[in-house]
């Protein structure tokens, strides 16, 4: 449901709305990631109608606002027996983690937060740190066997340097560890469109699964 008053055409919306549910059918059935599932939902649902070619117009994409709520409706109306438990259990494991990492400040982000987790989804952790090597030094002590890449900074400040990432198997589940400075943490605590928060500390996670338990 659009968050504002647009001033598309009634056909562009129809495309917009199309586009989303595409994209989320492949974020929910394969785990697709939205930038991807964006990616081939346009091609699927425009490239067919205008035979592929021409470039796509940016300003009637859905943004992803748009394409979580219809995650969050297609897992209500083909996942509604198993998605619950599923995140519930991620939201678990990542509690868990959590308390191991926090003095790290570990914050919960992505699906795992937001409540849209299906089959296919990792677990992604904020942690703000002075030095990123003290949480890989961490990870060595526990003999944990992780791969390292890259990810954008915090959109907070002028740095705009990568940040690394440290990503590892838990209980057979993807943990993804992105390590931003001390610094980052303050401006990064906002709430998203909606009125949902973009991360979640500890006592929030666990406030989180005692709701779904009760």
């Amino acid at each position: 449901m659009p968050l504002m008053a647009s001033n598309l055409s009634p056909e562009l919306e129809q495309l917009r709305a199309e586009i989303a549910a595409a994209a989320a059918r492949m974020i929910a059935e394969d785990g697709a990631d939205y930038g991807t599932a964006k990616r081939k939902a346009v091609e699927l649902c425009v490239g067919g109608k205008r035979g592929g070619g021409g470039k796509t117009r940016g300003d009637f994409l859905p943004d992803n606002a748009q394409i979580e709520e219809e995650v969050r409706i297609y897992n209500e109306l083909f996942f509604a027996g198993t998605q619950p438990a599923r995140l519930l259990h991620l939201r678990k494991i990542a509690a868990e983690i959590m308390a191991e990492l926090v003095q790290f400040h570990p914050y919960l982000t992505g699906a795992v937060l937001n409540g849209t987790a299906g089959e296919h989804s990792d677990i992604y952790l904020h942690l703000f740190v002075d030095s990123p090597k003290d949480v890989e030094i961490f990870l060595f002590n526990k003999n944990v066997q992780f791969e390292v890449s890259s990810s954008p900074p915090l959109k907070t400040g002028g740095n705009n340097d990568p940040v690394e990432t440290l990503s590892f198997m838990y209980k057979k589940e993807g943990l993804h560890l992105t390590l931003y400075e001390t610094d980052d943490l303050r401006g990064s605590i906002r709430a998203a469109s909606g009125g949902r928060i973009l991360r979640a500390d500890l006592n929030t996670v666990l406030a989180l699964i005692d709701k779904e338990e009760d």
